[in-house]
């Protein structure tokens, strides 16, 4: 069996083995995964953070590891990047990398800010908060992401999906989420009510078949912050988002819930 580690800022992860193919998720510096298949320049992978499957260019910057290395990983508590964008300083190569947040630094030494990717050493140029995970931590890095594009299958702030935008801000806070809206509406509790609702609760949408097609965070005073045409804030009630500049409401509401303190 093959394992691979990310060395790019980011990889990405089609439903097809093509360039042309569909980005369905992308891999971020310092995650890793497990080889399925090979095909051409192609590999189908699936990532140990959230298991997600899909196919990646073997051209993409990565570093295959041996299993002892990656059950060093496993062994050993992450350390996230909770910036949407840190800088790196690789000493091997004496060069600077950019990384977006939710990046995985392996071996983190918080003394000097030093880290190893496998046969590579890199120092953190940046200082960073501990990740927390709590309502208001969370919420903070969540707007911090404010006015970053859309991109299906993104998850990070040059491109960002609904459901990758919940995933990272979660990740950050040190709590794991599925990939997708319509696996992360499984997790946690049911808020019965939006006026019950508090910030950093996630609110799920669904289409007129009742499938879950959008999740956002709950802010203060019933808004929200969700990745729509962009990362935006928005009006949420018991009907769904409403969206002041369209005049109209967007997604139809279809539960809130509480994962933070579940």
């Amino acid at each position: 069996m093959e394992y691979g580690i990310a060395q790019n800022s980011v990889i990405s992860i089609r439903i097809a083995p093509s360039h042309k193919s569909e980005l369905t998720s992308q891999i971020l510096f310092g995650e890793d995964f497990q080889v399925l298949e090979t095909k051409d320049d192609w590999l189908y992978i699936k990532t140990s953070y959230d298991n997600y499957e899909g196919w990646i260019n073997n051209k993409a910057s990565f570093v295959k590891i041996p299993e002892i290395f990656l059950k060093k990983l496993s062994d050993t508590e992450p350390f996230i990047v909770n910036t949407p964008i840190a800088k790196i300083y690789e000493t091997t190569r004496k060069s600077n990398h950019f990384i977006p947040g939710g990046s995985v630094l392996p071996f983190f030494d918080r003394s000097t800010k030093s880290f190893q990717l496998y046969n590579s050493e890199y120092v953190l140029d940046e200082d960073l908060d501990d990740n927390k995970p709590n309502r208001e931590f969370l919420t903070k890095i969540a707007s911090s992401y404010t006015n970053c594009p859309y991109l299906w299958g993104g998850k990070t702030p040059f491109g960002i999906d609904c459901s990758g935008f919940t995933q990272i801000i979660y990740r950050i806070a040190g709590i794991n989420l599925p990939r997708d809206s319509s696996d992360q509406i499984h997790l946690g509790n049911t808020v019965s009510f939006i006026n019950e609702a508090k910030p950093g609760d996630l609110a799920f949408f669904d289409n007129e078949e009742g499938e879950i097609t959008h999740v956002g965070i709950i802010l203060k005073e019933q808004t929200i912050i969700h990745a729509s045409g962009k990362v935006r804030h928005d009006i949420i009630d018991h009907q769904g988002i409403f969206n002041k500049e369209k005049d109209q409401y967007t997604h139809r509401l279809r539960l809130i819930k509480n994962i933070i303190d579940y």
